[in-house]
């Protein structure tokens, strides 16, 4: 199993001057590698790339952080905090940004093991995406949310509907002449009707599911703190599987990339089966019982091993 580092406060450092925090980079990671994932659709609204470096709005409590990350050595990270809505950059609000980022690019995770199974599907993966980490999506509802949009359409449209949604719904901050978006919290949300939501083309159903989640979440009865805390992998599934509109692929989507589980494995996902079908050179795709037993050689690591097949077609 993937040994995981907490994230430490202490390892930060603050260059005033500047405003941009330093977080170490763990062996191996290559920035190229993720930026490069990152820089997949030309459609994405929560974040831009440009020469370099990653531009994102978050939320920092009730505020807007604006922020900037690049690393030119592999070696550090720089988080240049470019605009803050709040009083003051207090040494908390500094922390929550970099564990923000910590998260984002999964910097937690030792993938010593992952580079040293014999799997040769593994090997192929690793050796072509050498420094990759498993981006996520941090923030609970987000996750959740994407999971919903994605169901049963191709990968195009669901960043157009994501897209519609957050520039309908969500928070923006104008800078030096470009729009920066957050995504839309649940109580956003959750204050919806379904119409407002098929008028964006969501089906009536992903529309319910997405307002019930928001409801969940904004009434405190599903949280991101509450999940984690259950600790075991399947009692976070069976949590996750009781909320309406959330099927197993969505449960281990959510798994996967927001609550860092490594035994997260959306086993029916249409682009797994494609990445495997087009690794191992085959006329059709696997079944999905050829899959699991695939991926008995990915034991403990099928959430990384899930994302790196991904990659090949992305």
């Amino acid at each position: 199993m993937p040994h995981l580092q907490a994230f430490d406060p202490s390892s930060l450092k603050w260059h005033e001057q500047t405003s941009t925090l330093s977080l170490a980079l763990p062996e191996p990671f290559r920035y190229e590698q993720n930026i490069g994932y990152l820089s997949r659709s030309t459609n994405e609204c929560l974040f831009v790339v440009d020469n370099s470096s990653i531009y994102k709005l978050l939320f920092i409590g009730d505020n807007l952080a604006l922020i900037a990350v690049h690393s030119e050595d592999d070696v550090v990270l720089h988080i240049q905090i470019i605009h803050y809505t709040g009083a003051s950059l207090t040494s908390t609000v500094r922390e929550n940004i970099a564990r923000y980022v910590w998260e984002w690019f999964d910097l937690g995770t030792d993938l010593t093991s992952l580079y040293e199974m014999k799997d040769p599907i593994l090997r192929q993966v690793t050796e072509e995406f050498r420094g990759l980490r498993l981006m996520g999506i941090p923030d609970l509802f987000e996750a959740m949310s994407w999971g919903i949009i994605g169901q049963q359409i191709n990968l195009a449209f669901a960043y157009t509907l994501k897209r519609r949604l957050v520039e309908t719904f969500g928070t923006s901050l104008e800078w030096e002449g470009r729009t920066f978006w957050a995504f839309p919290t649940p109580e956003r949300i959750a204050a919806l009707t379904t119409e407002d939501l098929t008028a964006l083309q969501f089906t009536g159903k992903k529309a319910e599911y997405l307002i019930g989640v928001a409801n969940l979440m904004a009434q405190g009865a599903l949280s991101k703190a509450g999940l984690l805390a259950m600790s075991d992998f399947l009692a976070m599934e069976k949590e996750l599987l009781r909320i309406r509109g959330i099927g197993p692929w969505t449960a281990n989507y959510v798994l996967m990339r927001c609550l860092r589980n490594p035994a997260a494995f959306p086993l029916a996902d249409v682009g797994l089966h494609n990445a495997l079908k087009h690794v191992l050179g085959l006329e059709a795709k696997p079944s999905l019982e050829e899959i699991r037993q695939l991926a008995e050689g990915w034991r403990g690591w099928e959430a990384y091993a899930t994302f790196y097949l991904w990659r090949v077609l992305y």
